[in-house]
Formats: structure tokens, C-alpha cells, sequence
């Protein structure tokens, strides 16, 4: 992996997405997620559906950041994504980490190319601003799609531990094990980066939009742990 996608990947990467648990928290709440024994199954859904799509527009993105793009291309690309997203709460969720994402990469990748992202996305998807980056890091679109795959697996893992204490050891091998289906996202989202927006993929998970959506109506009313 190129280092600019293993430092967007990093959780260290003042993104915003430590104060967000993937449905975790929702899932946990319902008893659905209890144990380590739980969770792989939990993850390796939540990679083939939220996963695969945001590795999707992530390599499109990470294309697009190396290409000349016509005015309108990324307003195109964030609508698309819009489009694919049915739940108001993932699309806050995303966008919020996609600002946060975005503050930080002014500061460590400045380019015309991001400067004209957020000239028409002011607050951009966090797939494709993440993927932005990658690109003009001089990452691949499968460097930039197996970021955001990671990410969407490993912010569930870490979530897991915090609410439910889970062994960090156990989880942390129930990541390992996704090397292989992480690998695949990758590959399946690249081979698309150079497609119309239009026609790029749109893998469901109409579960964890239902999730997100309880989520934030609860947020409203209770405390939780994670925005999202």
C-alpha cells in the first residue's frame, strides 16, 4: 500500500472516525454483537455492503485526483454517492468525517485538485475526499479503496472493545482474518475506478441503514457513546 492510503488508514489520522461505530453500537444494543464470536460476522457483512461501496467511490476518486476532470465531475461523483446512500444518518455520518478528513489533508496534501473538490463539495463524502488524497498522494484506486475497506472494518473492531470490552487480542484477529475478503473489496472497487459515475456499483445494506437511522433517533434521546 502506498503511504498516503496507509496514513489515511492509520486511526491516527485526525479524520474524525474514532467518534463513529459503523452500526456497532446499534447492533450491540440490540444484543446482536455480544462477543468476539459475534463479530466476524458482523464485519465481513458490513465490508461487502458499506465497505465495498465506499471502496468503490474511493477508487474512482483516487482515478479522478490523477486525471483532468471537467467543473462538475466531483459534484457528480458526491450526488452519486448521495444517491446510494438511503439513510440520512450515513450521510451525515460520512459527510462529517469527510470535513474532518478534508481539514486535515489541506494541511498535509495541498493541491489544486482538493482545492477544486471542495470548491464544489464543500462537505464531501468521506469515501471520496479519502480517496482524493490517496490519489494525490500518488496511491492507486486499490490503494485508496483498501483504506477505506480497512477503515470500515476496523472502526467496528475498535467500537467493539470500547462498549462491549472485548479482548483486544481476539478482535484484533478477527481483522486479521478479513485480509483476504479486504484484498477482494479492493480489487472489485479498482477494477471499476475509471467508470461514468453513474454506473458505478451500488452494493446495499439496507440493515445497516436501518441501524444508522435508530441510532441517531436514540442519540436524540439518550447518551451514546458514538455519533454514529
Amino acid at each position: 500500500m502506498d503511504p498516503s492510503a496507509l496514513l489515511l488508514a492509520d486511526s491516527r489520522f485526525p479524520g474524525g472516525g474514532h467518534v463513529h461505530s459503523g452500526g456497532l453500537e446499534e447492533a450491540a444494543a440490540r444484543g446482536l454483537v455480544r462477543s468476539e464470536r459475534d463479530l466476524p460476522g458482523f464485519l465481513y457483512g458490513r465490508l461487502r455492503t458499506a465497505g465495498l461501496l465506499a471502496a468503490v467511490f474511493a477508487a474512482a476518486a483516487a482515478h479522478s485526483a490523477t486525471q483532468t476532470v471537467h467543473n462538475g465531475y466531483w459534484t457528480r461523483l458526491d450526488q452519486e454517492l448521495d444517491a446510494r446512500t438511503p439513510s440520512l444518518a450515513q450521510r451525515d455520518a460520512s459527510r462529517a468525517q469527510g470535513r474532518g478528513t478534508a481539514r486535515a489533508g489541506r494541511i498535509a496534501w495541498p493541491s489544486p485538485v482538493l482545492a477544486q473538490l471542495l470548491a464544489e463539495t464543500p462537505r464531501p463524502h468521506h469515501p471520496i475526499v479519502c480517496g482524493a488524497l490517496a490519489g494525490i498522494g500518488g496511491g492507486t484506486p486499490a490503494d485508496a479503496a483498501l483504506a477505506v475497506a480497512y477503515l470500515a472494518v476496523s472502526g467496528p473492531a475498535s467500537a467493539a472493545v470500547r462498549l462491549l470490552g472485548l479482548d483486544p487480542f481476539a478482535v484484533n484477529a478477527v481483522v486479521v482474518r478479513l485480509a483476504g475478503p479486504l484484498k477482494e473489496v479492493s480489487e472489485e472497487a479498482a477494477a471499476t475506478a475509471g467508470a461514468d459515475p453513474a454506473d458505478l456499483p451500488a452494493p446495499a445494506s439496507p440493515v445497516l441503514d436501518l441501524f444508522a437511522e435508530e441510532h441517531a433517533r436514540h442519540h436524540q434521546e439518550e447518551v451514546r457513546l458514538f455519533a454514529s
